[in-house]
């Protein structure tokens, strides 16, 4: 995941090779929540599940062996490739302690920073609408006020 610009003077100068460190060396190239393997392009189902490319068996979300799926679930497979990043547990990205930095995913990055991917997309709206006021008048002319 990149880093957004406002952000990056959080992070130490070494961050690359933390990151790298706690991917690779730590974690040994997989997710440490679900155990999907860096830079392979995997079989994937709604709701986390997956295939596993070497061996062919299909795991959940949180990296249990499951049994495969129907004909039916078939139709819904998408292709996907796994991209690892370093997630601070604390999402503090200023505690950089290995203790604190996991080995994630896309879907556990983004599952484990839901919350504030969540308030953030709250304070986009907000500010649209604000500039909506500020600049053409009342933006939701007509419509009841949106309580956020």
């Amino acid at each position: 995941m990149p880093i957004r610009p406002e952000l990056k003077p959080l992070y130490p100068s070494n961050w690359p090779e933390l990151s790298r460190q706690v991917r690779f060396e730590r974690a040994g190239g997989v997710c440490q929540r679900c155990g999907r393997p860096h830079g392979y392009h995997l079989q994937v189902l709604p709701g986390g599940r997956w295939k596993h490319p070497e061996t062919g068996h299909w795991f959940n979300g949180r990296g249990r062996r499951i049994s495969p799926p129907d004909l039916i679930e078939h139709l819904q497979i998408r292709q996907t490739k796994v991209v690892l990043a370093a997630a601070h547990l604390n999402h503090d990205p200023t505690s950089n302690r290995l203790r604190n930095l996991r080995a994630f995913c896309q879907r556990c990055h983004l599952l484990h920073d839901r919350m504030y991917h969540l308030a953030q997309r709250r304070l986009t709206l907000r500010r649209r609408l604000a500039l909506g006021d500020l600049f053409e008048g009342l933006y939701r002319a007509g419509v009841p006020p949106l309580r956020l």
